[in-house]
């Protein structure tokens, strides 16, 4: 996948694209609709299948003190659309002269000057524009007007169930991590370098690779069975694992962490790229008396681990990632 950071003069191979816009944070299911309905018209059409996003999210340049919100990062995100078989990502910083960028401006001198676009494809809630005042229905009359195809996909449903950013995020902070994955269509996970912490979990054998949860939402407090994908290195492959998300109360901590403690692994990861995937919520976070006592939990915690992750409706394989042949 080719990823551009700007939509002035570019190369002509990525000009006139059928190409999807939004912000796709998580790319659940029903993104994976949307783009796979584009994915389906290039093909058709032998044209090539673009997304767009927008640089930091504009809530967060609008908000930027407030809690982090995200499903994603945003290298995360390009992974998952590029498995999904997009070609062309662009990718456009959100400054304030885009945030001050009128809507037909951000049509006719974006999408028609720059990136020459085919057809486009937005979802039915798609906003853009200064002060978002620009709507799908808008994008279809300029569609009209200067002759570029538009189409605005309908919500998407399960049962009664609309697939959205915001139930996902509100299915975390319930720590129904289960419930996510279902609806993302792919584990929820964090990745990041592993981090150098106090290791006292050396100390009861129990050692942990920690990560920050710096820039993601914050699911509920607790401990959650998981696996950690290691993608490179003598420790390259699949582990299984149990993590605690939290402030660590019985050490007074303050800042929030993830410190995943991997079964039957003997290898030194500091520094390394891990993804840590959810699979199930185990317990709230709690404070201990002391070390002996959060040995013997962690001990019970790890049996519970254990069981989860051996149950077949909660294997890897069981919500693979998402492709774009499967909505063809």
């Amino acid at each position: 996948m080719k990823i551009f950071r700007h939509y002035e003069n570019l190369p002509d191979e990525v000009k006139g694209s059928i190409i999807v816009l939004g912000n796709f944070d998580g790319f659940h299911k029903g993104h994976q609709t949307v783009v796979g309905r584009a994915g389906k018209m290039a093909r058709e059409m032998n044209a090539s299948l673009s997304v767009l996003v927008l640089e930091p999210h504009p809530r967060s340049y609008f908000n930027p003190g407030q809690d982090d919100f995200r499903l994603t990062s945003f290298r995360t995100k390009t992974h998952l659309l590029e498995n999904f078989g997009v070609d062309t990502l662009f990718v456009l910083p959100f400054d304030k002269k885009l945030s001050h960028r009128t809507a037909q401006e951000f049509v006719t001198e974006i999408l028609l000057d720059g990136l020459e676009v085919l057809h486009v494809f937005v979802g039915y809630d798609y906003r853009f524009g200064a002060g978002r005042g620009g709507s799908a229905s808008l994008l279809q009359q300029m569609g009209c007007m200067e002759q570029f195809g538009v189409s605005v996909v309908e919500k998407i449903m399960e049962g009664d169930h609309i697939y959205s950013s915001t139930n996902i995020r509100d299915s975390l902070r319930a720590g129904d991590v289960r419930r996510s994955a279902d609806r993302l269509g792919h584990w929820w996970h964090v990745e990041g370098h592993v981090l150098r912490g106090d290791q006292r979990g050396r100390t009861i054998n129990f050692p942990t690779a920690n990560l920050s949860m710096e820039g993601y939402i914050k699911p509920r407090l607790g401990v959650y069975a998981v696996r950690v994908m290691i993608d490179s290195g003598p420790a390259m492959g699949t582990w299984n694992g149990v993590a605690n998300v939290g402030k660590r109360p019985t050490f007074n901590k303050d800042d929030l962490v993830l410190e995943a403690h991997i079964f039957d692994f003997d290898y030194d990861i500091y520094e390394v790229q891990v993804r840590v995937e959810f699979v199930d919520f185990i317990r709230e976070e709690r404070k201990f008396e002391g070390l002996d006592a959060l040995k013997v939990q962690i001990e019970k915690d790890s049996i519970i681990a254990q069981e989860i992750l051996s149950n077949s409706n909660n294997q890897q394989v069981s919500i693979p990632i998402p492709r774009l042949e499967d909505h063809l």
